[in-house]
C-alpha cells in the first residue's frame, strides 16, 4: 500500500513539473505579431484646405508603408512614407508653390508616420475602430499624433480608413495666405487603404528603454 502511494506521489510530482515547464515555455514564447503592408496602388490620400473662395481638394501618393503590431501589448513599429512632392490639387501653379514654398519638398521629400502603440481589439477580420498613437514627421520635424483608424474586413484581405487634421501652420510651415487670399491654418486628410496581413512569429517589439538589454 505504501509502495503504491509512493508511486502515485512520484507520478503526480512528475506530471506537475511537466505541466509547469510547458506553461513556462508557452509564457516565454513571443506573441505572433501582426504584420501589415499597405499597397501604394490601392491607397488613396485626399486632403482638403479651406480658403476665402472655396475649399481646395488634392491628393498625395503613398511611397510605401509597413508596420507590425503586438496584439498582446499593442506596441507597434514600422513606417508609412508619403511622397511630399506628389501633392496634386489640379492647379500646376498652386502645386508648384505648395512644393517649393510650403512643403519645401526638394529639401524634405518625405512625410512619414511611425506608429508606436495601438489601443483596441486588434482583429483584422472584425470591423471596428482602433486608436493609433505615433509620430508624424512633416517638414523635417516630429510631432506626436493620435488618429482613429477604422477597420473594414473584405473578402480577400482587409481595409482601413482614417480622417484626421494637421495644424501645419502651428507646426512651423509657412502660411500660404496672402493679403487678399486667405487660407485655413489646418489641412484635413482622408486615407483609405487595402492592407495585406502576414501573421508571423517574431521577437516582441522592444520599447526604447528595453533596447539596451537586447542581444
Amino acid at each position: 500500500m505504501n509502495r503504491n502511494l509512493g508511486r502515485l506521489f512520484i507520478l503526480v510530482t512528475v506530471t506537475a513539473a511537466a505541466v509547469s515547464s510547458v506553461c513556462a515555455q508557452t509564457a516565454q514564447r513571443p506573441a505572433a505579431l501582426i504584420a501589415v503592408t499597405l499597397d501604394p496602388a490601392t491607397t488613396s490620400i485626399h486632403w482638403a484646405l479651406d480658403t476665402t473662395l472655396h475649399t481646395v481638394h488634392g491628393t498625395f501618393k503613398l511611397k510605401n508603408g509597413a508596420f507590425k503590431i503586438d496584439p498582446v501589448t499593442g506596441d507597434a513599429s514600422g513606417l508609412i512614407v508619403i511622397d511630399a512632392a506628389s501633392g496634386d490639387s489640379g492647379d500646376s501653379a498652386r502645386d508648384k508653390r505648395m512644393n517649393s514654398v510650403i512643403l519645401e519638398s526638394p529639401q524634405y521629400p518625405a512625410i512619414t508616420f511611425r506608429p508606436t502603440h495601438v489601443t483596441g481589439k486588434i482583429d483584422l477580420a472584425a470591423s471596428g475602430p482602433l486608436l493609433v498613437d505615433g509620430i508624424l514627421n512633416l517638414h523635417g520635424q516630429d510631432h506626436p499624433l493620435q488618429i482613429t483608424v477604422n477597420l473594414h474586413p473584405q473578402a480577400a484581405n482587409a481595409a482601413l480608413s482614417t480622417h484626421f487634421t494637421v495644424p501645419f501652420v502651428a507646426w512651423g510651415l509657412k502660411d500660404p495666405s496672402t493679403f487678399i487670399f486667405r487660407t485655413g491654418k489646418e489641412v484635413t486628410l482622408d486615407v483609405d487603404a487595402a492592407i495585406v496581413p502576414d501573421h508571423t512569429v517574431a521577437r516582441p517589439i522592444l520599447r526604447p528603454s528595453e533596447m539596451h538589454t537586447a542581444h
